[in-house]
């Protein structure tokens, strides 16, 4: 109920100053978490970056006022934090479909966004394993897409990059970079940004000898981990699997753990234990509320 609680009031402080400049700072301190922890949690439970969600209900406000008032369209837009009426008319017509002059005629139709909040639902009946572990710096390497999480788009473009690499030899040219280093290829979560897309690689452990040009590289940092170990499966059902863990670990785990993301990567981490076998872990940095 506390969780439940203090996201409400969250969303509460976004409503009560959706005209004027809202402070993403403020919004995370109202449900006693970091700025980087509630952007990320709002993500990954909503499908809708925070960013999107407060410009659609500025745009859906501005709506209803353009048809309940006289206001002029160029005070319109600059009421809900928009510099110029191009802008303005841009994003309007963007979710509406109509421009805002448009938009004030009888029978135009247009889109809104209400207000969400969170409740009470019965989940948690399935247990979740997970372990907390520190671990020491190390470094990856290979190649990335950018995907969204809006509207769950991750979850489509991520296999078919691993196709993709597969079809153009990128997945072979990764392990024969890896040279010496053991284990199969992992996959990493990074450069989360406000508009809910990050970076998506498909990568193993760095080599003593470094890597060409062609890879990505990224440091890891010594961090704490909350590692979910991932039942074993075959390459057929392994996406399935991995992605319902994924979806569960914000929505159910973060809020009653006691912790909240850190930054840094996330991985998935694959294990063969056997033929055409495998088993994998997903591990989410993080620290504790505090």
């Amino acid at each position: 109920m506390e969780w439940l609680n203090r996201m409400n009031e969250a969303l509460d402080y976004i409503e009560d100053n959706i005209e004027n400049n809202i402070d993403y700072e403020e919004i995370a301190k109202r449900a006693y978490c970091s700025t980087y922890h509630f952007q990320r949690m709002f993500s990954f439970i909503i499908g809708t970056p925070l960013s999107e969600y407060i410009r659609r209900r500025k745009l859906t406000l501005a709506a209803f006022e353009l048809q309940n008032s006289d206001l002029k369209i160029i005070d319109l837009g600059m009421k809900y934090g928009y510099e110029s009426p191009d802008a303005f008319t841009r994003a309007f017509q963007r979710q509406h479909g109509v421009t805002p002059t448009e938009a004030r005629k009888m029978g135009v139709h247009l889109k809104s966004y209400s207000r969400i909040s969170f409740h009470i639902s019965i989940r948690g009946d399935e247990c979740m394993n997970f372990k907390i572990e520190k671990k020491k710096a190390f470094s990856v390497f290979g190649l990335e897409k950018t995907v969204s999480l809006t509207g769950g788009e991750c979850y489509k473009k991520i296999p078919e990059f691993w196709m993709e690499l597969e079809k153009n030899g990128g997945l072979e040219r990764i392990s024969n970079a890896a040279k010496d280093e053991e284990g199969l290829l992992n996959a990493a979560n990074y450069a989360y940004e406000k508009d809910g897309t990050f970076k998506y690689m498909v990568c193993q452990y760095t080599p003593k000898c470094g890597v060409d040009k062609e890879f990505v590289k990224i440091e890891v940092p010594e961090l704490t981990w909350a590692i979910f170990p991932i039942e074993p499966h075959t390459p057929e059902d392994g996406t399935e699997k991995i992605q319902a863990i994924w979806k569960r670990i914000y929505p159910e785990w973060f809020p009653t753990s006691g912790y909240e993301c850190a930054d840094g990567p996330e991985f998935e981490m694959y294990y063969k234990i056997g033929e055409n076998k495998f088993t994998a872990e997903i591990w989410i940095p993080v620290k504790r509320n505090e």
